[in-house]
């Protein structure tokens, strides 16, 4: 097996700017998330080490997910005692840490994923604790790298973020395997559980509507088992239907509607049944949410260059702080949704290029706690 590069850079840049790569933000992190986001996190690598090929690496000079698990296991160790340390004496240096040194040592690649799953969950669970109960007068206490580089607890917490989220957007694709794959696995029942229409979906539909006029023509992402297409249409717009899971596709192919496999991260959104033609509108109902946070904005920013001036999105996501896994309702496998606070959603559309004209809260099934956009192209 090849060895990896080691990587030398510098990352502490990240406490003073977003992330170029992941998109993680340093500033919006609030104190009191910490915690949540850290044990989120530990949910993600849980998830991903059960799924198939978590042992292979996609290329001979990336880690494999079982790689790069077994490294956030020992972040969260090496943070934990750095933590510690800074709590129990004043500006400690830390002793060094050479990662890539640890992989080989280690031999990370030929670990077992069931033992790195609960090493990582326990180690992952002892760090969130610890931030959690950081009295209030000592996160400006201070510590120093062995290269010099200085820390307060508050700016280890964030670097220690960054860290882990950033590793599980170096395995998203992983992670999107796996929802799609809940979704592939029972697409059928899941098309009949959400069948009914409630008031609420019909009112936005004849909002919407009555914005842009008959004939509009709507792009929809994540069409599911076709209930909002169908609305849609009843009301005089036209739908292109798509959707990431292909026993969705297959199922509206089935019925007899025109249904593309599409992957609006990645792949290109022209209608192949109308090249050129920009869409009047986006409607994402209850599909955003499963987009990791660090590549919204430039979801948005690719279905913002597909709508036509003063074109419109619509779109619904989970209200709420951090990321969760859900086997509730009709899906029992699992699946990964991003939940999103209003003023970080709204920096998002803004950054991508939206005007926001509205985002409304409503409360669904089980109490979840939604929010509704609706943006302009400006």
């Amino acid at each position: 097996m090849s060895v990896i590069e080691p990587d030398t850079k510098d990352w502490t840049w990240v406490l003073q700017r977003p992330c170029e790569e992941c998109g993680f933000d340093a500033a919006r992190v609030e104190r009191s998330q910490i915690g949540a986001l850290v044990r989120g996190n530990a949910r993600t690598w849980v998830e991903v080490l059960r799924a198939p090929g978590a042992t292979a690496r996609t290329s001979a000079t990336t880690w494999s997910v079982l790689e790069y698990a077994c490294h956030v296991r020992d972040v969260h160790a090496v943070f934990g005692e750095r933590l510690a340390l800074m709590l129990r004496e004043d500006d400690p240096a830390f002793a060094n840490w050479d990662q890539d040194e640890t992989a080989i040592e280690q031999d990370y690649a030929h670990d077992d994923p069931a033992a790195v799953t609960a090493a990582l969950a326990t180690a992952a669970e002892a760090v969130a604790a610890a931030f959690d109960a950081v009295p209030g007068d000592a996160w400006s206490r201070r510590g120093t790298r062995s290269n010099g580089s200085e820390f307060t607890v508050d700016s280890l917490a964030r670097y220690l973020l960054h860290d882990l989220l950033h590793h599980a957007w170096d395995v998203r694709d992983a992670v999107s395997a796996i929802t799609v794959a809940a979704y592939d696995s029972r697409a059928l029942d899941y098309s009949l559980a959400a069948s009914d229409v409630p008031p609420w979906l019909r009112d936005r539909v004849q909002q919407l509507r009555e914005r842009l006029g008959e004939g509009a023509r709507v792009l929809e992402i994540g069409s599911g088992g076709g209930r909002d297409a169908r609305i849609l249409e009843e009301l005089g717009l036209v739908v292109r239907r798509t959707d990431i899971t292909p026993a969705f596709a297959e199922l509206l192919r089935a019925e007899g509607h025109a249904a593309d496999l599409l992957d609006p991260l990645h792949d290109d959104l022209d209608d192949p049944r109308d090249p050129g033609a920009p869409y009047d509108a986006v409607w994402a109902n209850a599909c955003l949410l499963h987009v990791e946070r660090m590549d919204l904005p430039r979801l948005l920013a690719r279905l913002h260059a597909a709508v036509r001036p003063d074109g419109l999105l619509a779109a619904t996501l989970k209200e709420g702080d951090g990321d969760l896994w859900s086997t509730h309702g009709t899906i029992d496998t699992p699946r990964r949704f991003v939940l999103w606070r209003e003023e970080p959603l709204r920096a998002a559309l803004h950054d991508a290029g939206w005007s926001v004209e509205s985002v409304g809260h409503r409360i669904g099934i089980r109490d979840t706690p939604w929010l509704e956009v609706v943006a302009r192209r400006s």
